[in-house]
């Protein structure tokens, strides 16, 4: 399915209702770091795209997940289990260390 937005108008469907784990990546298009993850993510959803949905969260435009999940900075990767908050890691991370999050749980 690859990368998809979420929106506080469809995270009951994509996020609590999603069977997978998810990856909610907080993010805004003037963001450098954020511009860094942008194709590691891609290369994630496409490797483990049997376990974890990965999502988009503009900040600009959706101020109100950001709030709901306390994203100070950005990017904010936050990873959820049946719509529970398991880990969050805050700033541009490498690949491996979003693979062995995702595959810690």
């Amino acid at each position: 399915m690859g990368i998809i937005k979420v929106s506080s108008t469809n995270y009951m469907e994509q996020v609590e209702k999603n069977s997978k784990l998810v990856l909610l990546d907080f993010y805004a298009d003037w963001c450098g770091p954020c511009q860094m993850v942008a194709p590691v993510l891609e290369e994630v959803a496409r490797e483990k795209a049997e376990k974890v949905q990965i999502g988009k969260v503009d900040i600009d435009v959706d101020r109100q997940l950001a709030s709901k999940f306390k994203v100070m900075s950005i990017p904010t990767l936050v990873l959820l289990k049946n719509g529970e908050v398991v880990q969050t890691l805050i700033g541009a991370q490498s690949k491996q260390t979003i693979l062995e999050m995702i595959d810690n749980q």
